[in-house]
């Protein structure tokens, strides 16, 4: 009965598919802004001719295959706390040691981390 729990638990937990997200920032401003209070307050921004100032880049590392569409949220929830108005300025690329490893057809590369990064700014 036990070696039947246990290969349940075990397949269960390989095959869920979770996504894990590592969230972080570095703040470049000493300056005080007020957090936003949605994620909605913090706009995406892919170029802007406005006058901003950068406080902080803002960081998501994820599996490769999660779509954009995932990955700003993240972003932007992540700038919000620091009281950016947008984010701007967005790259990204497969992480260090990942991205020498040569495509995998079986496996698809679902195992690849890629790091977001964007710059969390304020309005002048």
């Amino acid at each position: 009965m036990k070696p039947i729990l246990f290969s349940l638990l075990f397949l269960s937990v390989f095959s869920s598919g979770c996504t894990v997200y590592q969230i972080n920032s570095k703040e470049i401003s000493q300056d005080y802004y007020v957090p936003k209070t949605s994620i909605d307050d913090v706009a995406y921004i892919e170029k802007t001719d406005k006058s901003y100032t950068q406080i902080a880049t803002v960081i998501v590392t994820t599996e490769r295959r999660q779509p954009l569409d995932d990955v700003l949220p993240k972003l932007k929830q992540e700038a919000g706390m620091l009281g950016a108005d947008a984010i701007i300025d967005l790259q990204s690329e497969a992480t260090d040691f990942w991205k020498a490893l040569p495509t995998q057809k079986l496996i698809r590369n679902a195992y690849i981390r890629t790091t977001y990064t964007a710059k969390a700014i304020v309005w002048k």
